[in-house]
């Protein structure tokens, strides 16, 4: 994770008061930024987050979240997949508030936003689809001749 110096930067360009973030420092405000929401609404966060940029898809990936005491219980008694179903509706109640952050961190508009989550290994991906590149991270489009 950044120091507290990075974090600052993150949190002023989040707040309006620097320029957009570029490079590697974007894709370390975006894992920043979403991991310490889970932290504050989850009460954990992942052991090790990366965000990944390609085109117009950002796509961060958590390990190691570790589970609850709620979600080990429902996991010991042979139910992964209410976790797994568990996650997945906290992480629709806040896809708002990580399509705000995403929005304010790159100042594109996210589309769409996709969650998924995995049990073992402990892996979340989190995918914003945003209404048009960003710069410094390219693609490949291969279209279908007519």
């Amino acid at each position: 994770m950044p120091d507290s110096g990075t974090q600052n930067v993150e949190r002023a360009a989040i707040e309006g008061r620097a320029s957009p973030l570029g490079g590697g420092h974007l894709l370390a405000a975006i894992s920043t930024a979403i991991v310490g929401i889970l932290r504050e609404h989850y009460g954990r966060g992942p052991m090790k987050a990366k965000t990944y940029v390609l085109d117009d898809i950002i796509v961060v990936v958590m390990r190691g979240s570790g589970f609850t005491p709620l979600e080990q219980t429902i996991m010991d008694s042979g139910q992964p997949e209410r976790v797994i179903a568990m996650r997945e509706d906290f992480q629709q109640v806040m896809a708002e508030r990580y399509k705000a952050t995403i929005e304010e961190l790159t100042g594109r508009k996210v589309l769409a936003f996709l969650s998924q989550a995995h049990v073992e290994p402990d892996i979340t991906l989190e995918i914003f689809f945003v209404d048009g590149p960003l710069a410094g991270f390219g693609a490949v489009e291969v279209t279908e001749p007519e």
